[in-house]
């Protein structure tokens, strides 16, 4: 059985924040040599990243770093594209060498089949949130990111991510009970698409680790919530998966 583990929304602001001091230390405790064999990134790492542009680079050079030593070493690694972390492939993909996915994404690790998702279309209904990731994916977005200089990508940058947290789904402003059933419709309803035994889910700032039965056959829904909340990950291991936190 491989070793995997799923992180998802760190909201890193700055390399030398709480957060990004906690992760930067959490991927230098990984290693292929003591078994990790993936790790799932489930978008919202930083608070803000948009392409290829050096601004981010230079930024995040220690936590890059870790990264490419983890891939060097053999792991595999797929970054789920959030609202926060986006136009991920020329770096992260093509320089880095990393899967990168704006969508869902099925990966079979042993007998297990699992569903990883950043889970921002969760709720169906919200059309505010569904035209600004649209609008943010365009080709036009895109370049201008990549061709602004590191001054405006800052100041363009703390806007947009306050604009994000204004119009990702209502589930993050919601009482939280509402927001876990609305991650377990999501999980039913991907399950109803096509069947797996665990879907790892994030962006809903509420952690749910929920067991359901579907027919003849069980599933389990794991929302990782935040780092911002309760850092934590989710390790799949041959002796089970568990949600474990990180101090």
């Amino acid at each position: 059985m491989p070793t995997a583990l799923c992180v998802s929304d760190v909201h890193i602001m700055s390399p030398d924040c709480p957060r990004g001091q906690l992760f930067e230390s959490f991927l230098r405790s990984l290693s292929a040599t003591s078994g990790l064999t993936h790790l799932f990134l489930l978008g919202d790492i930083f608070d803000l990243w948009v392409a290829r542009h050096q601004y981010f680079i230079d930024r995040y050079a220690r936590i890059i770093d870790e990264i490419r030593r983890l891939k060097s070493e053999g792991v595999t690694i797929i970054y789920f594209e959030g609202n926060h972390d986006l136009h991920l492939r020329s770096f992260w993909g093509d320089e880095l060498g990393l899967v990168v996915s704006e969508g869902p994404a099925y990966v079979t690790l042993g007998n297990i089949q699992l569903r990883l998702e950043h889970g921002d279309q969760t709720d169906p209904d919200d059309a505010g949130y569904r035209f600004l990731r649209s609008f943010l994916r365009t080709p036009t977005i895109h370049w201008l990111i990549r061709n602004l200089p590191g001054f405006l990508i800052a100041f363009i940058g703390e806007r947009a991510s306050a604009s994000s947290r204004k119009y990702t789904s209502q589930t993050k402003t919601i009482k939280p009970q509402v927001a876990i059933e609305q991650i377990r419709v999501h999980a039913r309803k991907a399950y109803e698409e096509r069947p797996f035994d665990i879907i790892v889910t994030g962006h809903v700032h509420v952690r749910d680790d929920y067991q359901t039965k579907t027919g003849e056959r069980s599933f389990r829904s794991v929302n990782l919530g935040s780092w911002i909340d309760a850092p934590c990950y989710f390790r799949l291991d041959d002796k089970g998966q568990y949600l474990l936190e990180l101090n």
